[in-house]
């Protein structure tokens, strides 16, 4: 049976991401966001949001430490992973954590405003206006009538 594990996310950093280095010297960031849930309301009238523990390695978690702080959108593709230990006193524990493959920016250049809940007015991109499309009743269209089925290339 095949198995398949990817997610993707955008959200803010809750804090300022943590780079750290294993005894072998490779790179290791953390770093929890928070995702916005599409629908609802709680009592206050804010969007609830779920947080997720992030573990990113090598080139991607110096990316991360260099470019990212606490309240900046960041999208994360990577891997849910649980891991489970017991500690001194023999009690269970267990963790869920995403195990980032790529990350980049989810906010504009700078990301000034991403901690108060997206771009300033200025920096959002509005498509132009493309309108209803004019019909063309030229008679030198390039176009050929096809009369029957037979012709048709698929």
């Amino acid at each position: 049976m095949a198995s398949f594990n990817k997610v993707i996310l955008v959200g803010n950093l809750t804090a300022d991401p943590e780079l750290k280095q294993t005894p072998s010297g490779v790179s290791v960031c953390r770093f929890s966001i928070a995702v916005q849930r599409r629908f609802g309301r709680n009592e206050q009238g804010q969007t609830p949001a779920d947080f997720f523990n992030i573990v990113a390695w090598r080139q991607s978690a110096e990316f991360v430490a260099r470019y990212f702080t606490k309240g900046r959108a960041i999208l994360v593709c990577g891997q849910i992973q649980n891991d489970n230990w017991t500690d001194q006193q023999g009690v269970k524990h267990y963790s869920t954590s995403i195990v980032a493959d790529e990350v980049t920016f989810a906010d504009s250049k700078g990301g000034e405003n991403s901690a108060a809940g997206g771009n300033a007015a200025g920096n959002q991109y509005t498509p132009a206006s493309y309108g209803t499309p004019a019909y063309n009743s030229s008679e030198n269209n390039n176009f050929e009538e096809i009369t029957s089925d037979d012709n048709l290339p698929f």
